[in-house]
């Protein structure tokens, strides 16, 4: 099965009224687990569960868009200036960790949708081992709430609803910067690792 819908809001309940949990997009690959009531419940190619209008299904194998992007870094940039939305892959609106997702998904790698599951996908940075493109983790609890790709030692890209601002690059703010868990990098071959598998089950 595949998403037939141009961008279809994928919710945790069968119900309109329902959060917006992320997005399945245009021939996106989707498991189909149940229907119900004109709604289907599916799973996304990583991983992540949610409900849609069973109008926005399918039949077909679905794929992902082709790799096209030269790096996530790179693909994150071209989303600036779009504003946030929980939830969101698209330029129309987009999350922190959505931003991370669908940059990575830009160079062909699909990784976890959730901040805090793509910290736990991740390589622990040490200090002063960073690299432009690794990612930021803010949280004050046991998982990442928030996410960001670092530019420099003062400066990172995140989609943010701070002020309203969406996605910029600026130095980091006082406030997310007491907050910051630690910096990781996913898919990095001279790391000489590599990410788990997304984990299926998680909060936006």
């Amino acid at each position: 099965m595949k998403c037939a819908a141009a961008v279809e809001p994928v919710r945790a309940q069968p119900r309109e009224s329902a959060e917006q949990v992320t997005q399945a997009l245009a021939g996106e690959p989707l498991r189909v687990e149940e229907r119900r009531g004109g709604w289907a419940r599916i799973v996304t190619a990583y991983g992540y569960p949610g409900w849609v209008r069973e109008a926005a299904v399918e039949d077909g194998e679905g794929a992902l868009p082709v790799a096209e992007a030269s790096s996530p870094l790179a693909a994150a940039r071209r989303y600036l200036g779009a504003p946030y939305e929980w939830g969101g892959l698209t330029q129309a609106g987009i999350d922190c960790s959505g931003l991370v997702h669908i940059a990575y998904r830009a160079t062909g790698r699909l990784v976890p949708r959730d901040s805090w599951q793509q910290e736990a996908a991740g390589i622990s940075v040490a200090s002063g081992e960073e690299r432009p493109g690794d990612l930021v983790t803010y949280g004050e609890r046991e998982k990442a709430d928030h996410i960001a790709f670092w530019l420099s030692a003062e400066n990172i890209l995140h989609a943010t609803s701070r002020h309203g601002l969406g996605v910029v690059e600026e130095p980091e703010p006082a406030e997310l910067r007491a907050r910051r868990r630690g910096i990781v990098s996913l898919y990095d071959p001279s790391r000489n690792s590599t990410p788990s598998s997304p984990p299926k089950e998680g909060s936006s």
